[in-house]
């Protein structure tokens, strides 16, 4: 988890902050696509830049569409309409708006969602394994519900946050997972009897259970498995005394088939927990994921000569992002990226009128601008690991200067960006929202 950078609204050429959105280039009557509107943005902040820079932009940059995000919100509360979401800080004033919860891992994520004046209660610091200052800056600052899964945990807990109010997480595993947590966090059951003892014998509040079956989850049936285990703990602690009443299902929820996941967890809720426990779940990349897309820009070309050209080796592209960058999860998660070239600034602005940096035709920039194209794409370092793609095939061929935008980059982003050979781990975001254009 972290912390987006600094952002900025879209301000689309023509408009204020506060007049209503009118999309250059698009007839009043039409009202654009989310994914339109995402596109529009991209050229529209292309242009800007190309129109004040002789080289062009050096940074990549985000477009968010926080309607996305309000659509994943509904699909969240239709399917599980008793599952209070707590969520990772990055997209807070919206998230904050819509009456999330907050799960944050420390002391910078705390402070992120104070800022934007949530209630305290609403914070859940879901670290099992905290730093004394950790734990004192969030009891001055009023967050007293925090996790554990161990026995020195406990002991640091009491001597810096004895009022805390706790919630034991538990191991749980999806083995299909791209991230598997239980490698890290979560007590088995065969210790669960003695870490409840040793809190009731420190006298603190165990209030809960709580687990995460990983990052990126493909079997629904490890929450059931985890939410079994969760009863079978809930009757360990209140036969020692406590009155756990929050079962907090962690994260873990894939876009592609969440509604299936649902409805398996619904059925093994009402199943295991009567009524009046609260449940709470942290899904972190199902709302962020979809809502953003990233652009990029080919900085550098080398086109195969010689044996390679023969062999059909397909050319290369050097992009201003790379696995060192927004492309962390290349690596992390062995994920394939899907990118795609930015059309609509080369040639042309959005209005429609010619750009200076870009009215030469194609062919003086070396583009034939005939059929696909294949090639292998890399990031802006002099490391070889820098490779964001391997093989993709794009639509037409690419020279420098040109975007490639790639969707689905909201999760494990720029969170987890470096600065490695001097490159900025900065960059913008700008804003749209596909939930609020007017109906022409």
């Amino acid at each position: 988890m972290g912390l987006l950078p600094a952002s900025r609204e879209l301000v689309f050429p023509g408009t204020t902050s506060k007049a209503p959105l009118l999309l250059r280039g698009v007839p009043e009557y039409h009202k654009p696509s989310p994914e339109e509107l995402v596109d529009l943005a991209i050229e529209s902040h292309i242009a800007r830049v190309n129109k004040h820079s002789l080289a062009g932009g050096d940074e990549s940059f985000f477009v968010a569409d926080l309607g996305q995000v309000t659509r994943q919100h509904r699909r969240w509360t239709q399917s599980l309409p008793g599952v209070r979401p707590y969520y990772d800080p990055t997209l807070l004033k919206l998230l904050a708006d819509l009456g999330t919860g907050f799960d944050c891992a420390s002391i910078e994520e705390i402070r992120a969602v104070l800022n934007q004046g949530v209630d305290p209660a609403r914070i859940l610091f879901a670290n099992p394994c905290k730093s004394p200052a950790a734990l004192v800056y969030a009891r001055q600052a009023g967050v007293i519900r925090t996790t554990f899964d161990n026995l020195d945990e406990l002991d640091n807990i009491k001597a810096h946050m004895p009022e805390a109010q706790l919630l034991l997480r538990i191991y749980a595993n999806d083995d299909g997972a791209l991230i598997c947590l239980g490698e890290k966090f979560g007590a088995h059951l065969d210790t669960v009897q003695p870490l409840l003892s040793r809190a009731w014998e420190l006298e603190l509040d165990v209030i809960g259970v709580s687990f995460h079956v990983g990052t990126g989850a493909t079997n629904p049936t490890s929450f059931a498995k985890a939410i079994n285990h969760a009863r079978l703990v809930f009757t360990q602690a209140q036969r020692l005394g406590f009155t756990p009443t929050i079962l907090d299902i962690g994260g873990g929820f894939v876009d592609s088939h969440f509604e299936p996941t649902a409805s398996l967890l619904r059925e093994t809720i009402r199943a295991e927990f009567p009524a009046g426990v609260t449940v709470i779940a942290e899904p972190g990349r199902f709302y962020a994921r979809s809502a953003y897309t990233l652009a990029c820009r080919v900085i550098s070309r080398r086109r195969q000569l010689g044996s390679a050209a023969a062999a059909g080796v397909p050319d290369m592209l050097y992009q201003n992002d790379g696995v060192y960058g927004n492309f962390m999860n290349v690596i992390m998660e062995k994920e394939v990226m899907g990118p795609s070239v930015v059309e609509g600034t080369r040639g042309k602005d959005i209005s429609g009128g010619k750009c200076e940096k870009d009215s030469e035709d194609l062919s003086s920039r070396g583009i034939s601008g005939a059929g696909e194209q294949r090639y292998s794409i890399w990031g802006p370092t002099c490391d070889s690991i820098d490779c964001v793609v391997r093989e993709t095939t794009l639509e037409r061929e690419v020279a420098v200067g040109d975007w490639l935008k790639y969707r689905n980059m909201g999760a494990y982003t720029s969170t987890t960006a470096t600065q490695f050979n001097g490159f900025s781990s900065s960059h913008d975001i700008l804003y749209v929202n596909s939930e609020s254009l007017p109906e022409y």
